[in-house]
């Protein structure tokens, strides 16, 4: 029967009698792991835009990209002698004396916008990845498509709430000291992820647990993708999505900084000023776009899984971007990309992230963490590559920002062909999973 925790989160999905505990661990780990990043990705945007610029910030996207062909394989090769908490464990710890690192050498007077902004680049991508492999690891296909609306609840509202911390505590703290807090808020992560392991293994079948102490076997990511037409269209979304995303990122970069500038003006106090102005607004910026994601999340992605699917549910996003771009093709100023991004990243951190995790959860459990960490990691960070690309040579031609919202409104057409594509595919393989 169902205990109280239980009928509680039936609320906000098909949670079954045993489930809660487990999902709200879960839940629990992703609400921190999203406060940290949010903390991160705000002192990430104080620094890159006052200490490079938009364009600056765009282009070192490519530099992340480059990395993580080096990284991807060294992670799979890791994941191949070590089980899953070995694997968590030293991945998050090895972040977390990084930030320490980070903090002590910015204290110190030294510039590290472009640096730290390649660092959490790789940081986000493959932590997250790893997180939610571990979620499609614990779960069955059936389990996942029901409680995973519950994992991105927690995802979401820990983004809204380190979104909202991280405009207070700009100030007070400055950008080194959120490196120290996020730096302890990932190692209660460590400890939240082992109780959710051990409840999962303790009611986990035979086969089931002993998975959980074994090694991830298998190629590394990249042999994987390239096998596997499934995953391919996978990958080929997330580049699409990035690029598109990306685009829209370098069309506010502008404006906000254009904007600060002009409150700012001159003078030996200007720079502070503009830094504090640029914290202040992205700090708003994503406690906005977090609450409308969080919102989404706990009211209607279990609903929308339930009425439309998985497959269905990935055509939100690229309709939302084809209206915003169309708009801001006409229209380019602050306040109507301000509103674009924020619905557009809140959906993509909503019911597009979620329908993306879910994706994997028919694939088998090397795909689940080895491809998964090149698609989220590599093809994700190509996608900002190829927007550089367009960025350069956009500047290099003078297109004016209408322009660059129309080259984002014909990407995001063919997104739209892609997830026709995965939309079939994973029909069927849900379909085998199911039956097998």
């Amino acid at each position: 029967m169902k205990g109280r925790l239980d009928r509680f989160l039936s609320v906000f999905a098909d949670v079954r009698a045993g489930e809660g505990a487990g999902a709200l661990l879960m839940a629990l780990n992703g609400f921190l792991l999203l406060a940290a990043y949010y903390l991160l990705k705000t002192v990430r945007e104080a620094l890159i835009l006052t200490e490079g610029g938009a364009e600056v910030k765009t282009y070192s996207a490519a530099g992340q990209a480059v990395l993580l062909l080096l990284i991807v394989p060294a992670y799979g090769a890791f994941a191949s002698r070590v089980n899953r908490m070995r694997l968590i464990g030293w991945v998050t710890g090895f972040f977390i004396v990084n930030l320490a690192l980070f903090a002590a050498v910015g204290a110190q007077g030294v510039h590290e916008g472009v640096v730290f902004f390649l660092w959490l680049g790789i940081f986000n991508v493959l932590v997250v990845a790893q997180f939610w492999a571990f979620a499609n690891d614990l779960y069955t296909a059936a389990q996942g498509k029901r409680l995973f609306p519950i994992i991105g609840a927690g995802v979401s509202i820990g983004g809204w709430c380190g979104a909202r911390a991280a405009s207070k505590l700009m100030q007070p703290l400055g950008p080194y000291g959120m490196m120290l807090v996020a730096a302890a808020m990932l190692g209660v992560t460590i400890l939240i992820t082992h109780a959710a392991n051990r409840r999962a293994v303790a009611q986990a079948s035979k086969q089931k647990a002993a998975e959980a102490q074994q090694a991830i076997a298998g190629k590394d990511g990249f042999h994987l993708v390239a096998r596997d037409r499934y995953l391919i269209l996978i990958a080929l979304l997330v580049v699409l999505l990035n690029v598109v995303n990306t685009g829209g990122e370098f069309l506010l970069g502008k404006l906000v900084t254009a904007e600060a500038a002009e409150i700012a003006g001159a003078g030996p106090e200007a720079a502070a000023a503009r830094r504090t102005f640029v914290g202040e607004f992205y700090g708003d910026f994503f406690s906005w776009v977090n609450l409308a994601g969080m919102l989404l999340q706990m009211f209607l992605v279990s609903r929308i899984f339930h009425y439309i699917g998985v497959g269905g549910a990935l055509f939100i996003l690229p309709l939302i971007a084809l209206g915003g771009y169309s708009t801001m093709c006409v229209i380019p100023a602050l306040a109507i990309i301000r509103v674009v991004k924020i619905l557009e990243n809140a959906t993509d951190y909503s019911v597009q992230n979620t329908a993306r995790q879910a994706l994997f959860l028919p694939t088998s459990r090397e795909a689940k963490y080895k491809a998964k960490a090149a698609i989220d990691t590599f093809f994700m960070r190509f996608g900002d590559v190829l927007a550089a690309v367009v960025v350069f040579a956009g500047t290099k031609l003078h297109l004016s920002l209408a322009a660059f919202a129309g080259i984002n409104l014909a990407l995001t057409l063919g997104w739209l062909g892609v997830v026709a594509l995965i939309y079939r595919e994973h029909a069927r393989r849900s379909a085998v999973a199911l039956n097998s």
